[in-house]
């Protein structure tokens, strides 16, 4: 988990992970797309690919580049402890649901003793 969090925390390798989030690039793009050196940008590609971020794919002289967000999954899970409701906010989120669903019942109910009424 600590070679993908530090391999993030760079912003062009996440700017990289971004372009390939949509679909494979040749590294030549890749580098096209920043003012660094290419040089610089294969250094960044190579840190991406060894913490298992990327694969690369040689297809003639070209080589591809594309994500592989499953490195991503302990880190989500270790980032989600932070973002989860917990103790008392989930209570209140419980509390908020409840409220809704008995709103509704209420409303369901109300129409149809509505309904009722007008058919006597």
């Amino acid at each position: 988990m600590d070679d993908v969090a530090s391999a993030i925390a760079d912003p062009l390798r996440r700017s990289v992970l971004e372009m390939l989030r949509r679909s494979a690039l040749p590294a030549g793009d890749i580098a096209d797309r920043f003012e660094v050196s290419r040089p610089a940008v294969s250094r960044h590609l190579r840190v991406l690919r060894e913490c298992g971020l990327v694969r690369d794919t040689l297809v003639g002289r070209r080589r591809y580049y594309e994500l592989d967000a499953t490195r991503l999954a302990e880190l989500t899970e270790w980032l989600g402890q932070f973002t989860r409701p917990a103790g008392w906010e989930h209570r209140l989120d419980a509390l908020e649901t409840e409220v809704h669903r008995t709103r509704r019942e209420r409303l369901r109910g109300g129409a149809a003793d509505h309904r009722q009424e007008n058919t006597a």
